[in-house]
């Protein structure tokens, strides 16, 4: 039986355009995206069947993985930038962080001003 829901792939912050471009940029070359992928609530779907858009996913459990991931990036962004020596500034840092809590406040559902 099909599962009618949208699901995130579990790597969700490894996959989407973004990662594609930096891969191509470095390699030249990108692979095809998977014909089947493991979701962020465990189970396997076709590629077809996931997004990286809030909006677009319907899957709860799904939706709850992208929200944990994308807080737990954003946290590593702003540690990241702290460490002496890093070449990540705050200011860009704070940026990249307050994407990632955007995406994080759609999955779970929240608003963007909140």
């Amino acid at each position: 039986m099909d599962d009618p829901h949208i699901h995130v792939d579990r790597r969700v912050l490894h996959t989407g355009a973004d990662q594609r471009n930096l891969i191509a940029s470095m390699l030249g070359a990108v692979s095809d995206a998977p014909a089947v992928v493991t979701t962020g609530c465990g189970i396997e779907v076709r590629y077809a069947m996931t997004s990286p858009h809030p909006e677009s996913v319907t899957c709860l459990a799904c939706r709850e993985h992208a929200h944990r991931e994308h807080l737990a990036f954003a946290g590593q962004v702003e540690n990241l930038s702290r460490m002496p020596g890093s070449v990540v500034t705050p200011a860009q840092a704070a940026q990249v962080a307050e994407r990632h809590h955007d995406l994080a406040r759609r999955f779970s559902g929240g608003s963007r001003s909140g």
